[in-house]
């Protein structure tokens, strides 16, 4: 497996990962089926994007990481193939992570997790993330209230 930057050949892969993992449900706030095109341009090469890398195998995408500038702040994603999490893909994909953010000059990155996203919650805690605030009414548009809880990372 290598971890390396993501690319616009990427995005369809990506966008597919991602889709499969809405259509489970339970741990991305992300309800909305998401296009090749939207991931480029959102997580990939658009205005907002400040890095993106993929965890690969064999030409196969099992995962993938952005930080992008969401209302003026950095904003982590992570996103692992549901069949190969709790293998090491997410805490590779957030070393590279890290030290592109520390060359990009960020200071802090945030993170939004659905509070009843528990491998989530664990994920990022090991990363280092703090509790800064929650949403216990946050729902879904269904009407399901899962909450979200909002953490910081400092980077030193």
């Amino acid at each position: 497996m290598i971890i390396r930057p993501a690319l616009p050949q990427d995005a369809k892969a990506m966008a597919d990962l991602l889709n499969t993992i809405i259509a489970i449900g339970g741990t991305t706030a992300h309800q909305t089926p998401k296009t090749a095109d939207t991931v480029r341009h959102d997580y990939i090469d658009g205005p907002n994007s400040i890095t993106c890398v993929v965890a690969e195998d064999a030409g196969q995408i099992l995962g993938w990481q952005s930080i992008c500038w969401d209302h003026g702040d950095p904003h982590i994603g992570s996103f692992v193939d549901p069949h190969t999490q709790a293998k090491g893909i997410g805490a590779q994909l957030f070393a590279e992570t890290l030290k592109l953010s520390r060359a990009a000059g960020l200071t802090e990155i945030f993170a939004t997790i659905r509070a009843d996203n528990v491998p989530g919650l664990a994920y990022y805690a090991r990363q280092g993330f703090t509790d800064i605030a929650s949403e216990p009414d946050f729902a879904l548009k269904t009407g399901e209230v899962v909450g979200r809880v909002h953490r910081k990372l400092t980077l030193r």
